[in-house]
């Protein structure tokens, strides 16, 4: 076993550092995010920090990276405040990996990697139409780190399109049935595989595995 201490991870080279640092939280949610800006012009972008906030009222939280350069995708969430969030799965891992270059403003991540832009209900944000889960979303307000500039998002759901299939009778979401896709670090992609769903934990009561 090694043993690293907090010197040592910051006298590791820059993108070492940043690639080790980024695996070690486990696997994350992963979504690509779609933007539209004032003059119409579509944006995608691919993340891996959507988390739970809560279920009532149901919010979710986002950060996005310092905004010291061009942040398309927070520009667009600042002026507009509607996006959407897009499950990854299989057939299009390698369009999604691919938003995470930088384009110019000028040119649309849809239109770059050939994935689909979709409105949907007059919702103002497009949706990627290759992707099984899409969320519509309010960003309703922002929060500065301040211990390295980073910024947490917080998010309404406006909408939830999906699958009727995957929605058990609990409202337990089968993301595995979707195809969803999971990832670690920057750049590692995976797939699922449910070991087992756990009954509700109470003091000296076994816990039971959900049918």
């Amino acid at each position: 076993m090694r043993y690293i201490d907090a010197q040592e991870i910051l006298e590791f080279e820059q993108r070492f550092r940043a690639t080790f640092i980024n695996s070690l939280g486990g696997f994350k949610s992963l979504c690509l995010i779609g933007t539209v800006n004032e003059n119409s012009l579509t944006n995608l972008a691919v993340f891996n920090s959507f988390f739970h906030i809560g279920a009532n009222p149901p919010l979710f939280g986002l950060i996005v990276r310092p905004d010291a350069v061009e942040r398309h995708t927070l520009e667009n969430i600042r002026k507009k405040k509607y996006f959407t969030v897009n499950h990854v799965n299989e057939k299009i891992v390698k369009q999604a990996h691919q938003t995470s270059a930088r384009y110019s403003l000028e040119q649309s991540e849809f239109t770059e990697t050939g994935l689909t832009p979709e409105f949907i209900n007059n919702f103002s944000a497009p949706y990627v139409k290759e992707s099984f889960i899409k969320i519509g979303a309010y960003c309703i307000r922002e929060i500065s780190i301040e211990e390295n500039g980073t910024i947490l998002l917080i998010n309404r759901f406006e909408n939830i399109i999906c699958p009727e299939n995957i929605i058990g009778r609990d409202g337990f979401v089968n993301l595995e049935m979707a195809g969803s896709l999971t990832c670690s670090g920057l750049d590692s992609y995976h797939t699922t595989k449910q070991i087992s769903r756990l009954s509700y934990a109470k003091p000296g009561k076994p816990v039971e595995q959900i049918p």
